[in-house]
């Protein structure tokens, strides 16, 4: 139940690069077979190509941009991307997941509903999870395990399956109250 991220970006990229290519040759022959003017020169190309040697550094370092371009693109549909959905426990034998962006959100609420604190934001990593959260109190430590707690709390309710460290980071504005 682990899904992963599509790789459109790359796919994009390539794609939209094919079809300019395309469509310039295409608008180029048909321009040429008309016999009006080309938007790349047919002849000047040929040219340019038939003048090439394959010593000459431009081919080189063509032959490399591109080999090293298509090794990114390869790595990038190969490698796999960060997982989508976290799983959680299975209950009588069915998986099930949550989002990540479901799971951070679901925390940030937590953190943020801790008295005494003004703004929280989660990061939610594989192994942990790292609350970073404002408060204006100047004595802050008793609002950092509270914090803590809280979200500890709700990842225990949500249960992912691999249990996350909870680590917290609380960052006191110093304006309010000294409680």
């Amino acid at each position: 139940m682990i899904r992963r991220p599509r790789r459109v970006g790359p796919a994009v990229v390539v794609a939209l690069a094919l079809l300019a290519l395309c469509v310039v040759t295409a608008v180029s022959l048909i321009g040429r077979l008309l016999g009006r003017s080309e938007v790349v020169s047919y002849d000047s190309v040929a040219h340019r190509l038939h003048d090439t040697h394959w010593s000459d550094g431009l081919v080189l370092g063509v032959g490399v941009a591109a080999a090293v371009a298509g090794v990114l693109l390869l790595a990038l549909a190969l490698l796999p991307g960060r997982p989508v959905v976290v799983a959680l426990d299975e209950v009588d034998g069915s998986s099930a997941g949550v989002s990540r962006r479901s799971l951070r959100a679901a925390l940030r609420r937590a953190a943020g509903a801790v008295h005494g604190v003004d703004s929280a934001r989660v990061r939610v990593g594989s192994k942990k999870i790292l609350v970073s959260a404002r408060t204006g109190r100047i004595g802050s430590d008793e609002v950092d395990g509270a914090v803590r707690d809280a979200v500890t709390g709700t990842l225990e309710r949500i249960a992912p399956a691999r249990p996350a460290t909870v680590r917290t980071r609380l960052r006191s504005t110093g304006k309010g109250e000294n409680r």
